[in-house]
């Protein structure tokens, strides 16, 4: 079947929104002397795989969906570290968190590694107009060297207007009750007072400009990442009796190493009526943050830079929803949170749609975009370039994809393949081993039966070659 292009597909495919707009409408075709291709680089803060395009049955998230149909989506996308600042380091980098010696949220990348080439920088560096607002590296540390442009949260096309305030910059925080960790607050805001609603405008009013070169736009969106606030619209979405609690089965935990387990935390949900909560609340966090994803794609349409610009979606980890006898935020080596969203969309006839099966890491997103947009290769990158899969999905990158995490003194690392996840902390005395062909949500750890011994071999050399 002959492909067509990205414009003609969102004039034909009208999608149901949440509060966004639908990328229907005629677009004004913009074209530049410059022949590469845009960047419209999109990130979330702690969005887990709870989406409609990754099969959720209950999450309202019509524009990503959309996007996913409308490019690769990639089943198995690792990040690097499953915390924000080691993240979003080895993304923007293409270095393994090992490499970077970034894993903690308290140490600035600059102050390691003084010299280190970002992904953004490679490209200003290569005649590209950079841009950025919301969250792109961890928050403490921006990194301005990376950015010809820091677009303000607030549009200047709304600044005249005195009224025009971030809930969230308003300095009021929302109510919580003593003890509780997890907080969550319907508001009676509209989106563009919400700091993602702001930052979306804002990257809306960057893709209305007119530009005489290419541009390499990163949109940060915080949301779902706690505190759960989002316009009540969303959380109305939601029955609270629909969603499930979490379930433990018996036995889970009895074979988990303790350390594994680190991130338990005191005072977060344990009834059943807080878990649903809860979860409503994440999701519709997860519903809001989609709205603004339809915004700037909207913005994208309608300025004409449809088939001139690749879109990059990701988020830097998972979260875990109370799994495992109550796992909430991240900083684990499980399913939940070492796996991510991640959909690239690229203009050109030769990329296709669909689904890339196997698994793939967030380092490989700087040499995919350098190879893809036909700029010099950097040395050192430690990821592999993607551009096979965005011709055919179902062509393999890389047998296994590793996510490591620090727990006190002691390093895990894991390693996922289409059917397996194998995980040592600190050496192979202490491991774990799931089969995702009989068990998805790695209640079993297979580590210890004999009968896998081959199997542990053989990835046991995948994590060590990586």
């Amino acid at each position: 079947m002959k492909s067509i292009s990205r414009r003609t597909f969102n004039t034909l495919v009208a999608s149901s929104l949440v509060g966004g707009t639908a990328a229907t409408g005629e677009s004004k075709p913009r074209r530049r002397p410059e022949k590469r291709p845009n960047v419209l680089f999109i990130a979330m803060d702690d969005m887990n795989t709870c989406l409609g395009c990754y099969g959720h049955p209950i999450v309202k998230s019509p524009n990503i969906d959309r996007l996913a149909a409308q490019g690769v989506r990639f089943e198995l996308a690792c990040c690097q570290y499953p915390l924000c600042n080691p993240s979003r380091t080895s993304l923007l980098t293409g270095l393994r968190a090992e490499t970077t010696r970034i894993m903690d949220n308290n140490t600035s990348a600059r102050s390691v590694m003084p010299d280190m080439l970002t992904l953004p920088q490679h490209f200003r560096a290569n005649g590209y107009h950079t841009a950025t607002v919301g969250k792109i590296f961890h928050g403490k540390f921006p990194d301005p060297t990376s950015w010809e442009e820091q677009l303000p949260l607030v549009p200047r096309d709304w600044q005249k207007q005195r009224h025009f305030v971030p809930r969230e910059s308003s300095g009021e925080p929302p109510p919580t009750e003593e003890g509780d960790r997890i907080v969550w607050q319907m508001t009676d805001s509209p989106d563009f007072a919400e700091p993602d609603g702001a930052a979306a405008l804002s990257a809306a009013e960057f893709l209305r400009r007119e530009y005489e070169k290419p541009f390499f736009l990163a949109v940060g969106i915080h949301k779902p990442h706690m505190p759960y606030v989002a316009p009540k619209k969303y959380f109305d979405l939601y029955e609270v009796g629909a969603i499930p609690p979490p379930s433990t089965p018996e036995g889970d935990l009895d074979d988990i190493p303790p350390v594994a387990l680190t991130p338990h935390r005191e005072g977060d949900p344990k009834s059943d009526q807080q878990f649903r909560e809860t979860i409503r609340a994440y999701y519709a966090c997860m519903s809001f943050a989609d709205a603004q994803v339809g915004v700037v794609l909207e913005a994208m349409h309608q300025s004409g830079h449809d088939d001139d610009t690749i879109v990059v979606f990701w988020s830097d980890h998972g979260f875990h929803l109370g799994e495992h006898g109550g796992l909430w935020r991240k900083t684990t080596l499980f399913e939940e949170v070492s796996r991510a969203p991640f959909i690239i969309s690229a203009p050109h006839d030769g990329f296709a749609r669909g689904v890339c099966p196997h698994p793939v890491e967030f380092i490989d997103i700087f040499p995919t975009l350098v190879e893809w947009c036909g700029l010099p290769a950097p040395g050192k990158l430690q990821g592999r370039s993607l551009v096979p899969a965005l011709r055919n999905p179902d062509a393999p990158i890389r047998e296994g994809a590793i996510t490591v995490v620090r727990h006190t003194d002691t390093l895990g690392r894991s390693v996922r393949t289409r059917r397996w996840r194998y995980t040592e902390w600190g050496g192979p005395d202490v491991a774990e081993l799931y089969d995702h062909q009989t068990d998805p949500r790695e209640y079993r750890n297979l580590a210890k039966d004999p009968g896998h011994a081959a199997t542990i071999a053989h990835l046991q050399g995948l994590l060590r070659a990586g």
